[in-house]
């Protein structure tokens, strides 16, 4: 059949749309060179202090400690949360659990507590908490939901006649789960156990607050002392290398092996495990978990409420206010300089572009105060004007959360027909007009999702705000840390309040996104 005049110009527009343009890729490697900067910053410290200053600075005993500290709570945490997730996932998805949808959504609600405003729930209620037991207590209470909502996701994709035929040859429930539903959720458990283990690396607030010891807490101790001094950049040149290196063993231990399957699998739902005699003490003891991850934090701030005129506070409004400016300019600002970078990697995939996306990710491994600490020597040493201004905040909140917005935007524009811009295009619209017309459109709601956990998590953010901000600066995190590091819980209630309510919408997000996944 002969092509019309209008098919021919979508099919030479859809072979330039192929290519991306110079400027394109010119705007997304200048994104890739500034999202390196912590890096580079890294690698500048070995340079420039040299061996024979660095190494004494790192082998000592103070280093050694805090390494076995934060070796031992990655050791420990980790599995303790991949063991609760995972458990609480297999649990809602494949067992008749009494109200299960209701637990699907409860079990992920404790990842709206942010890790420092549940320690302070706990050090409030039970002043005794610290060391590593209490650290490991915290982490997990905290940070099971990070594995608990990919697991979710994995367990209600798979095809369940792999399970009906285990069972039928005779294996035992336990033994199903072992030899077939674990195996298919290696990518889930290393992702899970990752993240968890980055954020336990990176977190300042939890820890400081029970007074445990870790290259997070010891770097933010010797920047207050020296500033950004020989000693804080080797404790952050070993932090930064204890991230790399859990970012290459999960490469490796992620393997080659292949996960997909042809077709949809069974089109039925799961036969759901009847739990029987066991369903009594399964549920009292997800009450349990759920009472110490959410319920103790959220009744040490209501108690603290109620022991005053809390909400009197002259600082609480500036606080509001501030907040929502600078998360608003960094959601903003983020969601602008990921964009070219999730359209190369949608659009025109390629080996550049896929090296491009993959600095960003590099970078927001890192821990917040690294990426501090490299703001601060940049603009110290070449824009002093830049030092301790919103654009340095701003820059951080980029460096941090791209990802986030990444993500959202990948999905999106991936679910943005190609055709219907270039019918656009062949009925006489420019690029410009036909991507602004059609395209944006379809790209809304991820724009808005993107924005919203960029906001949310920038909210959240505390090393990098406390180092970076200029002084005067109130946000709801700040003021939180600085009254109850100073044991004044009554005054940091309000403050926790509206973190968790501003983290709501974000976990609602992540649910709803996992669930999506789940039903892809």
């Amino acid at each position: 059949m002969a092509m019309t005049p209008a098919l021919q110009r979508v099919g030479r527009a859809e072979g330039r749309s192929r290519r991306p343009s110079l400027a394109l890729i010119v705007l997304g490697g200048a994104i890739a060179l500034i999202t390196l900067v912590p890096v580079g910053y890294v690698l500048s410290i070995a340079v420039e202090v040299g061996g024979s200053q660095l190494l004494p600075l790192v082998f000592r005993p103070k280093v050694g400690e805090l390494l076995v500290n934060t070796m031992l709570l990655v050791a420990v945490a980790t599995p303790l949360c991949l063991a609760v997730g995972i458990g609480a996932a297999w649990l809602v998805e494949r067992t008749d659990l009494p109200g299960r949808r209701l637990w699907a959504v409860l079990l992920a609600a404790p990842l709206a507590i942010p890790a420092f405003v549940s320690s302070y729930g706990w050090v409030s209620a039970i002043s005794g908490i610290q060391g590593l037991g209490g650290a490991v207590m915290i982490a997990v209470f905290a940070y099971y939901p990070l594995v608990y909502l990919p697991a979710a996701a994995a367990i209600r994709g798979l095809d369940p006649a792999l399970e009906e035929s285990a069972r039928s040859l005779g294996c035992s429930t336990w033994a199903v789960f072992i030899r077939v539903v674990l195996p298919q959720l290696r990518l889930a458990i290393l992702g899970g156990g990752l993240i968890v283990a980055l954020h336990l690396l990176a977190e300042y607030g939890a820890f400081a607050m029970i007074r445990f010891d870790t290259f997070t807490t010891a770097v933010m101790v010797q920047y207050q002392a020296t500033f950004a001094g020989p000693a804080a950049g080797a404790l952050g040149a070993v932090l930064a290398s204890l991230c790399l290196v859990l970012l290459i063993l999960e490469a490796s231990a992620r393997g080659r092996a292949r996960y997909a399957r042809v077709g949809s699998g069974a089109p039925r739902s799961a036969t759901l495990v009847r739990m029987k005699l066991w369903n009594l003490p399964v549920l009292l003891g997800l009450i349990a978990l759920l009472g110490a991850a959410a319920g103790v934090p959220l009744a040490s701030v209501a108690r603290w409420l109620g022991t005053g005129d809390t909400w009197a506070q002259a600082e609480l409004g500036s606080a509001v206010v501030q907040t929502a400016l600078l998360v608003s300019a960094g959601a903003l600002l983020t969601i602008l300089i990921a964009l070219p970078v999730a359209w190369l990697s949608v659009r025109h995939p390629s080996r550049l572009t896929k090296a491009i996306e993959g600095a960003t990710y590099v970078t927001s491994s890192l821990p917040g105060i690294i990426v501090a600490l490299a703001l601060v020597t940049l603009t110290i040493r070449l824009i002093p004007s830049l030092y301790q201004t919103p654009f340095t905040v701003l820059l951080a909140y980029v460096l941090i959360f791209i990802p986030r917005a990444l993500v959202s935007l990948r999905a999106g524009i991936a679910q943005a027909p190609v055709g219907l811009e270039e019918a656009a295009r062949a009925l006489g619209r420019s690029p410009i007009q036909a991507r602004m017309r059609v395209t944006v459109p379809i790209l809304v709601p991820s724009i808005a999702a993107g924005a919203a956990l960029v906001a949310l998590g920038a909210a959240n953010e505390l090393t990098a705000t406390l180092l970076l901000a200029p002084n005067g600066t109130r946000t709801l995190a700040t003021q939180f840390w600085s009254a109850s590091s100073s044991l004044h819980y009554a005054d940091a209630a309000p403050y926790a309040v509206l973190l968790i309510a501003l983290s709501v919408p974000a976990v609602a997000i992540m649910f709803l996104q996992s669930r999506k996944v789940a039903r892809r």
